[in-house]
């Protein structure tokens, strides 16, 4: 009799429709995983002197190191950003937009991811003038910074607001270091900034005594009727406490710098740029507790639905422990399971009762004619018995060839055992005649 263990060709028979049914569904499944992230963004942000673009640089570093190249596009500012974005062809993945600049209804392709810090305007006017509300600028000259600027659309704004026009005033297109200069120079009486405090531009100027840092007495007032805009304060002497700058407390009035994606952006960078910005603006700054930024609120439009999650949630469980590569593989791939909830484990449900069916199947199958010789023995003449001996006898070698596993090897000896107790029945019944 031959006994064996589990042989290949008995577990391909069992197993090979599991294989075939489970590789359908693997393939199923796949149609389903989502593409891998781009190895390579693109950021508009602003011009190389200003803090946009800086504060791309060191997005650009954080993402570098998970293995994502941040391209910076400098352009003329906030408004340049936001049109560049939503231009249907663009190329720009992201960028960097100033609060109250989007309309309702004017991008709905795009989804904001947060914002990032407060990025006070900052009113700068020669010590020779005396300024205590904007509707004293009229008949001045004022640089309200660059066509595409936010400053520039921030600027028009409030003088709007406050009766100040280019009739009525005479409007510069200077920016930046530029628009500095010739307040320096005194080509204009008046110049505007939208920058972060640490504005290398904002501390030459607070430390020129020429010049004097505009505060808005009617903050709290702008900040109601202008919801994207926040009071801020600059503490005296917060810049520079041995000199004492500025010296009195000053009033500010900041929008939001926000980080606004493309509708399609992949959910896997929101979060690692979301980790990036925490990085970045996370830490305690002039006008925020640590903590504070980058924040779900301030922005012109509705939140992404993966930063929405992000800041509900905080950084999804993989990427908090895996590089950022493995955890975005893993994260796709987990449709790839349901193949094996549905599939798999039922199997290895089914599978063992079918292999016991059909070992014991090699078996059991001998019973049937067994029985039957053993009616014919009671009832057959002496020849008959004869043939009957010889059938049972060419049986019990048939059997002792059936190859088995070892486990199942008590059915085929007990199978051994009934043959030979039907043949000596015959054995009997022949001596009888």
């Amino acid at each position: 009799m031959a006994l064996k263990t589990i042989g290949l060709a008995e577990v391909i028979k069992i197993g090979l429709p599991s294989v075939v049914l489970l590789a359908i569904g693997f393939t199923l499944a796949f149609q389903f995983v989502g593409p891998a992230p781009p190895q390579n963004i693109r950021i508009a942000t602003g011009n190389a002197n200003g803090s946009y673009y800086a504060f791309a640089q060191r997005y650009a570093d954080y993402l570098k190191r998970e293995g994502i190249t941040l391209e910076i596009i400098e352009s003329e500012g906030s408004s340049d950003n936001l049109k560049q974005l939503n231009q249907p062809d663009t190329t720009i993945d992201l960028a960097l937009v100033q609060s109250g600049l989007i309309k309702p209804g004017d991008a709905p392709d795009l989804r904001a991811l947060g914002s990032l810090y407060h990025e006070p305007l900052w009113v700068f006017h020669r010590n020779d003038l005396t300024i205590k509300q904007l509707k004293e600028l009229a008949g001045k000259r004022i640089a309200i910074g660059r066509e595409g600027s936010g400053t520039r659309a921030l600027a028009i704004t409030l003088l709007n607001e406050n009766g100040v026009t280019d009739s009525t005033a005479r409007f510069s297109n200077e920016g930046g270091t530029r628009a500095a200069e010739a307040l320096l120079n005194n080509q204009v009486d008046v110049a505007m900034f939208v920058t972060a405090p640490d504005s290398q531009l904002v501390t030459m100027l607070i430390r020129n005594p020429a010049i004097t840092l505009f505060s808005f007495s009617r903050a709290e007032a702008y900040a109601r009727k202008f919801r994207y805009l926040s009071k801020v304060t600059l503490p005296e002497g917060v810049l520079d406490f041995s000199n004492n700058l500025p010296r009195m407390d000053v009033n500010l009035l900041a929008p939001s710098a926000t980080l606004i994606a493309k509708s399609s952006f992949h959910p896997a960078l929101t979060d690692l740029l979301l980790q990036a910005a925490n990085d970045v603006h996370g830490g305690a700054g002039t006008f925020a507790r640590a903590g504070r930024f980058p924040s779900p609120e301030n922005c012109d439009i509705s939140l992404s639905k993966d930063a929405k999650r992000y800041f509900t949630y905080g950084p999804p469980f993989l990427q908090r422990f895996l590089p950022f590569w493995l955890a975005t593989m893993v994260d796709r791939l987990k449709v790839m399971l349901l193949p094996f909830v549905i599939l798999l484990l039922p199997m290895f449900k089914i599978i063992p009762p079918i292999f016991q069916w059909r070992t014991r199947r090699r078996v059991v199958k001998w019973y049937k004619r067994l029985q039957e010789i053993d009616v014919l023995v009671r009832s057959e003449g002496h020849e008959r018995l004869h043939d009957l001996l010889d059938e049972i006898i060419q049986m019990d070698k048939d059997v002792s060839l059936v190859s088995i596993p070892l486990g199942y090897a008590d059915q085929l000896y007990n199978l051994r055992l009934h043959i030979d107790l039907i043949e000596n029945r015959i054995e009997k019944a022949l001596t009888k005649h």
